[in-house]
């Protein structure tokens, strides 16, 4: 039996979502020969993380589903304890890197991703707190179910598991080590009021995604694609290919990987959406297979971003996005470039190769982004009232803001040389501190 860790990090109350993951691990258990660790990584207030220790404490036990509910404390204990074992120089930095003060998508996963191995788990499956599945005659559609039927396995092993194969012959003896699906509902990034109130701002704005050397119609249709998932279609029956997939296709509200999560973590970044998404480029660009399914989890938004605080912050992780780019279009298109190469003999990702390319990219000429500042900018002054504000509020930042995306690839290459040791040292080193 195969032990599977089953993660939902959340930062916001959202008892109702942990009572659905539950039903997940229960539909695994039930359908699969595995044992489910499901991991809640609570980094809430006092009184949402009592709430959600009391579903947990009132919840039925499910035999063969193992709870593990964090708060930051115990994580903050669990990453010392490892890094303390991993004899790593700079321990406090790396540990700011694992648990920052700042909302990392990043640093969140990446602490899923040690745990899970500490735990002993094969595999790592990631959920979101400001989601939901879909229901088919009243049952929920977990995306476990196709998860569990292919990663991990060889490519050549997955083919009976799945509605369609269109992989090539020379990567079937490779591992499925990505499976996963993208959602319906609202858009991933909340900019919908954006595009209802300009358009052409919209257009500009999404825009800044792309490398600057891509041309209008490229842009146009990144555009057009962007942040959409898989529109608003509801399930109705199971598809599901074999394939290197499309990031542009996947969600990391609906994720999974085997082995490579255990080889190259992720951007540690803070306060940067999108800092979660490297590992779907990696394993794109390195020809890894992978499974593609239409099990998309409904998304929506929480009250917290319609609030003033929580809009300028969601901004603001929307500007670093962006700033991001600079560096992340060169990484990927440089691992493209590399292919195959990224792979050892084993067709297991090299890190060293991916390091290499990430620290190239840190001595990037910033000018690139100083013009996506000055972008930012005239649109959010264009559009007026809050978004005016925000520009006022960045304005004066935009040096500082600069360094901050350069800086968080220098420290994205530092955890990528130090994963290694770290991932051994957490197999090593208990998840619960045993009591003296």
């Amino acid at each position: 039996m195969r032990r599977i860790c089953l993660t939902l990090p959340t930062n916001r109350a959202c008892g109702a979502t942990i009572s659905a993951i539950r039903e997940e691990a229960r539909y695994a258990v039930e359908h699969f020969d595995v044992e489910v660790h499901l991991l809640i990584l609570d980094s809430c207030d006092e009184a949402a993380f009592a709430v959600h220790a009391k579903v947990v404490e009132e919840a039925d036990e499910i035999p063969g589903v193992v709870v593990h509910h964090l708060d930051e404390a115990a994580q903050r204990d669990f990453l010392r304890r490892a890094i303390d074992r991993s004899g790593l120089a700079e321990p406090e930095r790396l540990l700011d890197l694992m648990l920052p003060d700042d909302v990392s998508y990043g640093a969140c996963t990446n602490r899923a991703f040690l745990i899970a191995g500490a735990l002993g788990c094969a595999s790592v499956h990631r959920r979101d707190s400001d989601s939901d599945y879909q229901v088919l005659d009243g049952e929920p559609v977990f995306p476990i179910h196709h998860e569990l039927l292919s990663l991990g396995k060889r490519a050549a092993d997955a083919v009976g598991g799945v509605t369609e194969t269109v992989l090539e012959q020379a990567h079937q003896h490779k591992p499925v080590v990505l499976v996963g699906s993208s959602f319906i509902g609202e858009l991933s990034v909340d900019i919908g009021e954006i595009q209802q109130l300009d358009p052409e701002v919209y257009h500009d704005v999404v825009s800044l995604w792309a490398p600057a050397h891509w041309s209008a119609e490229q842009k146009r249709e990144l555009v057009e694609e962007s942040f959409r998932g898989a529109g608003t279609d509801p399930f109705l029956q199971d598809l599901s290919t074999l394939t290197v997939v499309d990031p542009m296709r996947l969600d990391m509200c609906n994720i999974s990987f085997a082995q490579v999560q255990e080889l190259v973590p992720l951007p540690p970044a803070t306060d940067t959406i999108g800092s979660d998404y490297f590992l779907m480029h990696l394993v794109q660009d390195a020809k890894l297979p992978g499974v593609l399914h239409n099990r998309h989890i409904v998304n929506f938004y929480t009250n917290e971003r319609r609030t003033d605080a929580g809009f300028m912050a969601y901004q603001l992780r929307f500007t670093k996005f962006f700033l991001s780019m600079l560096y992340f279009n060169f990484i990927y298109e440089r691992m493209a470039a590399a292919g195959v190469a990224l792979l050892d003999g084993e067709a297991r990702v090299r890190p060293a190769a991916v390091a290499a390319i990430v620290r190239e990219s840190a001595g990037l000429d910033r000018a690139e982004n100083l013009r996506r500042l000055i972008v930012i900018d005239g649109s959010y002054r264009r559009l007026g009232g809050r978004y005016a504000e925000f520009a006022d509020l960045i304005a004066p930042r935009r040096h500082q803001l600069l360094d901050e995306a350069q800086l968080d690839i220098e420290n994205f290459a530092l955890l990528i040389e130090a994963w290694d040791p770290l991932m051994r040292a957490s197999k090593a080193t208990s998840v619960h501190q045993l009591p003296r």
